[in-house]
């Protein structure tokens, strides 16, 4: 319990540091090392769905066990040690401060015009930026922080709480994998089948908790009826049955609407909106946005902490 409050405190001081070590950047050298092995030996879509899923199990297998046997080993005759790996790995595994500081950082670049605000959303978004507006700008960076504070705030923090450090490590190689698997075109179909149903597997939960906290945390500060209303009505309007939750509860939320026409690799996509415009998308709605984050992430603590200190009395 302890461990992992003081992981939450070390997110939000320190983020992700680019020169420190980090599990997600080995998780995805070695990620890349696999597909380049997969794509040499495999001889037919069968044969690549086949090296995805190989790939999914090894993974978390690896990532899980590691992590398990070496805090087990450590446990009893090395408690600083244990706890200092414990505390390390939950760490590693949260991305609230870096997800608020990249948001941040698009807003802030509007001030420097709008092709810096393009260019500052490019690290963060998969869809093209050259040519998007300033409302637009926003609506992808909003979109992204309400996705994201399901993927790296509330989902670790979900597993770390039902299996400690292992669970949320493995999690976080299923959404590595997804991440740099999971697409549906032509070249990742097959080899990345596997790793995008993980996926949306092991979002379920997370994501549908998410929307709630978003919530919970946005009483006495946002439109709590209409980010219900939104919510109960969008949440399926999204390709993923996942994502559609924490959209459309921050949409209902700051009473904007998200979704809509996106540019991927030069073709236009188009999302099913969420939400309604009852105001143009504006460049606050994006500390709004993570504001919102951070207050579900603050309520979730707060409900296992007092989850667990009931459980220990009992």
């Amino acid at each position: 319990m302890l461990d992992l409050l003081l992981a939450v405190l070390l997110d939000w001081m320190l983020g992700d540091p680019p020169s420190w070590p980090h599990p997600v950047k080995w998780m995805g050298t070695l990620i890349a090392k696999e597909e380049a092995l997969v794509r040499r030996v495999a001889r037919s879509r069968r044969a690549m769905f086949f090296g995805g899923a190989m790939i999914v199990l090894c993974n978390l297998l690896f990532a899980f066990g590691l992590p398990f046997v070496v805090l087990h080993v450590l446990k009893k005759p090395f408690p600083v040690a244990y706890h200092a790996l414990n505390i390390y790995l939950l760490y590693a595994c949260l991305a609230a401060r870096c997800l608020r500081d990249e948001a941040m950082k698009v807003a802030q670049a509007f001030e420097q015009g709008i092709e810096a605000a393009r260019h500052r959303l490019a690290f963060i978004v998969g869809r093209d930026t050259a040519q998007l507006d300033e409302s637009e700008i926003v609506r992808a960076t909003v979109e992204t922080v309400a996705e994201n504070t399901s993927d790296g705030v509330i989902a670790p923090l979900f597993y770390a709480m039902i299996g400690v450090a292992p669970l949320a490590v493995a999690y976080k190689m299923v959404n590595t994998m997804d991440s740099m698997l999971g697409y549906l075109n032509a070249k990742y179909r097959d080899i990345g089948y596997v790793p995008a149903k993980m996926d949306d597997v092991w979002n379920f939960v997370p994501a549908r908790l998410t929307s709630v906290l978003m919530l919970l945390g946005s009483l006495f500060r946002f439109d709590v009826k209409n980010g219900w209303r939104v919510m109960r009505r969008d949440r399926r309007n999204h390709k993923s049955p996942n994502c559609g939750y924490p959209e459309s509860a921050v949409a209902g939320l700051l009473g904007v609407r998200l979704g809509g026409e996106n540019v991927y690799f030069g073709e236009r996509v188009w999302k099913p909106t969420i939400g309604d415009a009852t105001r143009p998308l504006e460049r606050a709605d994006i500390a709004r946005a993570v504001e919102i984050m951070f207050r579900a992430e603050i309520v979730g603590m707060a409900l296992y902490l007092i989850i667990a200190c009931i459980l220990r009395r009992y």
